[in-house]
């Protein structure tokens, strides 16, 4: 019997970035989260910044889908969570709507989501139209039921973009320019929304007030159900019952899907949290996760903070598993470069040194082929590392035969540049957390 739950939902992509997606999308969760309702955001995509900004304003958690790194089977599983219990589903894309394979325009299309294109009209009026027509006949499986015109400076700027559309792509919202709505970024993408958290409140509010304005809310309470139907998922085993794993969590270090965390505890593990920041000290553990975030913003306090480093070489000398990933590596390489050029001593768990780049990174879907199975993944970064030992193996890039990111190992510690996505191989993230012979009894 096929289990299925329904509710209204919305897809907001956009011709490319930098439209304005993540702050509409923001502020109409925040419309509709203050008027009671339950409102479920989905990010596409592996991004950990804008889920946070979302999470803050949704007041729900906020999870990433995407298809090659997930796996559909996780997706829609997800949306059928989600659907139990929302009022809405919003789900935010990733650049352009038909950018990256699988794209947002796929997703939209496997699960039957209505989507709305979002676009930046500063400059322009009817081409403005034009550019929302074609993409939304672009593709027959894709069902775009309107447009969002962001930074729309007058009623003639408006009038001119609607009588344009064709009449079956309605107008949404007209939003003028606003300095009270808009989020904060870095080199990387938003700022932490943890950093923020005092401002991006008031930013929600004045951005629910400027979506309540335009009108949009008519459309969206228009917006029909979509059925989503719940998956066929294998029970997760207990392969880490007893293993307790402490996770790196702070200002420094935050780039840690929930998905990963809840994959470990519905493995029997039992997780702690620590601060390479502010603590002195490592909680008592079988295996240690140092994920990715900011270090380069914070290397003189991490580098200053002796007994926590002293504390990691220990548990390194103990053989024990340390998984170090992108801005974890860094840590745990013998130096770190801040983007101002200074040079800060770091953990030295690996050989080489770390150095920020400036606004030259690399980025995109890769899969991990670890010695304990193949994990799928991503990297995101602008740094480098240079004097490393010889890596154990190359991520796989999703589209291209050239190697990936190196994947280096040092006794108990895995470091690379790939953010892994453990519910791809939950058996290979069993083992990668147990050390030695624990590890071989795992399947």
């Amino acid at each position: 019997m096929t289990i299925s739950a329904s509710c209204p939902a919305l897809f907001l992509s956009a011709p490319a970035s930098g439209q304005g997606k993540t702050t509409i999308t923001a502020s109409l969760a925040r419309l509709f989260t203050r008027q009671g309702k339950v409102v479920r955001v989905f990010k596409t995509g592996p991004d950990y910044l804008d889920p946070q900004i979302l999470q803050q304003a949704s007041g729900q958690p906020v999870d990433q889908l995407d298809m090659w790194m997930a796996g559909e089977i996780y997706c829609q599983q997800k949306f059928y969570e989600a659907a139990c219990s929302a009022d809405l589903i919003l789900v935010e894309g990733a650049m352009g709507i038909f950018d990256g394979d699988p794209s947002s325009a796929d997703l939209a299309a496997r699960f039957n989501i209505p989507m709305a294109i979002v676009m930046d009209v500063k400059g322009m009026a009817q081409t403005a139209a034009a550019i929302a027509a074609g993409l939304a006949s672009y593709r027959d499986d894709v069902n775009v039921v309107g447009m969002i015109a962001n930074n729309c400076g007058t009623e003639r700027h408006r009038q001119l973009i609607e009588d344009a559309l064709p009449d079956d792509l309605i107008l949404m919202a007209n939003l003028p320019r606003s300095e009270h709505v808009a989020l904060p970024e870095r080199h990387l993408g938003l700022v932490q929304a943890s950093e923020v958290s005092d401002e991006l409140e008031q930013r929600f509010e004045a951005g629910a007030d400027w979506l309540d304005a335009s009108g949009i809310l008519s459309s969206i309470t228009a917006l029909a159900p979509v059925e989503f139907f719940s998956a066929s998922t294998e029970a997760v085993e207990p392969l880490l019952k007893g293993i307790s794993v402490a996770v790196a969590r702070d200002a420094a270090f935050s780039f840690i899907y929930e998905a990963n965390l809840e994959l470990l505890r519905n493995m029997g593990a039992e997780l702690s949290y620590f601060s390479p920041l502010h603590d002195h000290q490592l909680p008592t553990a079988d295996a240690v996760w140092l994920p990715g975030g900011y270090p380069e913003l914070h290397a003189q306090a991490l580098s200053a903070n002796q007994p926590m480093i002293d504390a990691l070489r220990q548990f390194h000398e103990s053989d024990k598993p340390v998984l170090a990933e992108c801005g974890g590596l860094l840590y745990c390489l013998e130096t770190l470069t801040d983007l101002q050029g200074d040079e800060y001593p770091m953990a030295g768990l690996l050989e080489g040194h770390g150095a920020m780049r400036g606004k030259r990174g690399c980025q995109g879907m890769q899969a991990a082929p670890l010695p304990e199975g193949e994990i799928r993944a991503h990297a995101h970064h602008r740094s480098r590392s240079s004097d490393t030992a010889e890596p154990i193996a190359f991520g796989k890039r999703q589209r291209h035969v050239a190697p990936g990111e190196a994947i280096y190992r040092s006794r108990g510690v895995t470091g690379t540049y790939l953010h892994l996505f453990f519910p791809s191989n939950p058996s290979a993230v069993a083992k990668l957390f147990r050390s030695g012979e624990e590890a071989e009894g795992v399947s």
